[in-house]
């Protein structure tokens, strides 16, 4: 236990004590007025006390005499003051940007990514290298980064055979061979112009464009595959540019000292409703209202967005056709540590509105995608309501994301009926992971309703307005990475999209409309993820997929019974980071599809195969 210490003033300690005289016989006593002490550092040192000070120390109260003033001697020339004119403890730095380029710390080099580099965003724009920007201010920064996504991808899948017409005579059957090669370029170039210091708040001002430029090539076994003129070849190669960003962002306010803030962001923009992408993931022209409030604990969004068309072949967004009559509005908010601490909670609600039952879209290789080609061929009108919760981060050890959804609407012509039918259809996903050193060991669950009867009048099958998953293994999922053609019950119809883990029965992902007469979707699943190194990680994924019901693919297929089971999903993927950042990334993956019994009850391939394969090899280099 410590005692406490009074500090004395210096001035006050060195004068002497002296005892006043008492006072003569007779006189009154009279009381002694107090000492005056003044305040630490304000004192004045006795006249008969020398001002100097002892080397390398200070008393308080006294001040040296600064140095002479500095005047100009002569014309054109300045004398910097000397180093005794500034506080020991302040320097001054006009520009602490380029403090390091000065000092000879680092050289700048435009073409490096990995030191600073004002085209990067690390230090200010020079206003005196390019006048001709209409810029004010010392705090504009200027980002531009480049991306090149190589894909090779031998795979296969059922593939059905064309009515007219085959590549091989004489091999007319329902399936064809299985195998397929998919080879894709894109270079996503993208630059930002941004005011204001983001190391701690956001930004007041950002202008934001990317274009992406995608050549694909496509050989598969089969015609009427890649084109629907059975006389085209059963190769394909395309080339698109598309706009994935362009937007404004506005800095409304602050509404606290540690920058809560209100902003909105108008444009095609990227948009995640979730935190793992199950309803809607993609770049769309909207607007944004976003912020946040409780230093960050809170946040929230308020946002509609117009749905651009796709291109058919890229997936990119396409500006030279006209936006879909689809609309998609979206309000949720996010609470960090609500209820359980380190648990981040989002409540999300959205609408889907569609009206584009009266429009016929045909892709850029001849299918209709608007409507789907299934039951009565007729156009869809919908209204869509989506109620979610979603949860991320921690409870105790134990890693958690979980999203639970429900969908509540009406279609106005439904496929089986040409009548109105409820849309009552719900979702549940959870994953589970733990983390042992460099190892983490994950559980995943899924569950998507499917429709138990096409013609009730309601439809209970879950579909998303546009999904992208981060779930189960991803893109290196056999099931979430292919598309199954759902050949004999619908033309130009898949099972799954690519890139989705939903059987939604849709035409297109990305140009088709959402569909709740669907089988549904069960998984249950178990992976690994082991960080070998900085620079070398390994995962593992084992998934089990049913489908929830099969009623619509009986009715489609006019089949009496077609059993759940759709198979096991097993792949594996090495991901090698030579720089150990994200400038360089290579990822080799393998997938394989063992079939259950409805798998093989709805598909097969003329060579007799049981199993169906994925390679993916992957190579990203980033500026």
């Amino acid at each position: 236990m410590g005692f406490p210490v009074l500090f004395i003033p210096l001035a006050t300690a060195q004068a002497a004590p002296q005892e006043l005289p008492a006072p003569e016989y007779g006189q009154e006593e009279q009381e002694a007025e107090p000492p005056v002490i003044d305040p630490p550092g304000t004192e004045t040192a006795p006249e008969d006390v020398d001002p100097g000070v002892i080397e390398g120390r200070r008393r308080p109260g006294y001040n040296a005499p600064l140095p002479e003033r500095v005047t100009q001697d002569n014309p054109g020339a300045v004398r910097a003051p000397p180093p005794e004119a500034f506080p020991t403890d302040q320097v001054p730095i006009p520009d602490r940007w380029r403090l390091i380029e000065t000092l000879g710390v680092v050289k700048e080099r435009w073409f490096d990514p990995y030191h600073q580099n004002t085209h990067k965003g690390d230090r200010p724009i020079d206003r005196a290298k390019v006048p001709w920007l209409p810029i004010t201010g010392d705090d504009w920064f200027f980002g531009l980064n480049v991306i090149s996504d190589t894909v090779l991808e031998p795979r296969t899948f059922p593939i059905p055979v064309g009515v007219q017409t085959t590549e091989r005579p004489g091999s007319l059957d329902v399936f064809g061979k299985d195998a397929s090669l998919v080879f894709s370029q894109t270079v996503i170039v993208g630059a930002s112009l941004t005011k204001g210091n983001t190391a701690f708040k956001p930004p007041d001002v950002e202008y934001r464009v990317a274009l992406a430029f995608n050549y694909n090539y496509v050989n598969v076994p089969e015609r009427r595959v890649l084109h629907v003129e059975p006389s085209k070849a059963s190769h394909r190669a395309d080339h698109f540019l598309g706009v994935q960003e362009l937007f404004v962002d506005y800095h409304i306010r602050n509404v606290s000292d540690r920058y809560d803030f209100d902003s909105v962001r108008l444009g095609i923009q990227p948009f995640q409703s979730d935190f793992r992408g199950f309803l809607f993931n993609d770049n769309q022209l909207g607007l944004r209202f976003f912020g946040n409030r409780d230093n960050n604990r809170v946040q929230y969004n308020l946002a509609a967005f117009w749905r651009l068309e796709k291109d058919t072949n890229s997936g990119l967004n396409s500006v030279v056709q006209r936006p879909r009559d689809d609309f998609l509005f979206v309000a949720n908010i996010y609470r960090q540590d609500f209820l359980i601490p380190s648990l981040t909670s989002q409540i999300t609600l959205a609408y889907n509105r569609n009206r584009e039952g009266d429009e016929i879209e045909i892709d850029d290789n001849g299918f209709p995608v608007r409507p789907a080609l299934l039951g009565t061929l007729r156009g869809r009108d919908y209204d869509v309501f989506y109620l979610g919760y979603n949860a991320d981060g921690r409870v105790g050890r134990i890693n958690l994301t979980a999203s639970t959804y429900a969908a509540l609407g009406e279609d106005r012509n439904s496929f089986f009926t040409d009548r109105k039918a409820d849309i009552r259809a719900f979702f549940g996903a959870a994953e589970l992971s733990y983390d042992k050193d460099w190892m983490r060991f994950r559980l995943s669950a899924l569950y998507a309703s499917g429709d138990g009867d096409p013609y009730d009048g309601k439809e209970t099958g879950f579909d998303a307005v546009f999904e992208n998953p981060i779930f189960a293994g991803a893109d290196t999922s056999y099931w979430i990475r292919q598309t199954i053609p759902f050949a004999g019950g619908g033309r130009a119809v898949s099972v799954n999209g690519r890139n989705g883990i939903l059987n939604s029965l849709r035409s297109s992902k990305e140009q088709g409309q959402s569909n709740f007469n669907n089988p549904g979707t069960m998984l249950v699943g178990a992976g690994a993820d082991f960080d070998l190194s900085p620079e070398v990680r390994v995962s593992a994924n084992a998934n089990h997929l049913w489908f929830e019901n099969t009623a619509t693919l009986q009715t489609l297929r006019n089949e009496g019974s077609i059993p759940k089971d759709i198979g096991w999903d097993l792949s594996t993927a090495a991901i090698w980071r030579p720089k150990a950042t994200q400038n360089i990334v290579m990822r080799l993956s393998a997938a394989a599809l063992v079939p259950g019994k409805g798998f093989r009850d709805l598909f097969d391939n003329s060579q007799g195969n049981r199993n169906y394969y994925s390679v993916l090899a992957n190579l990203i280099v980033s500026y």
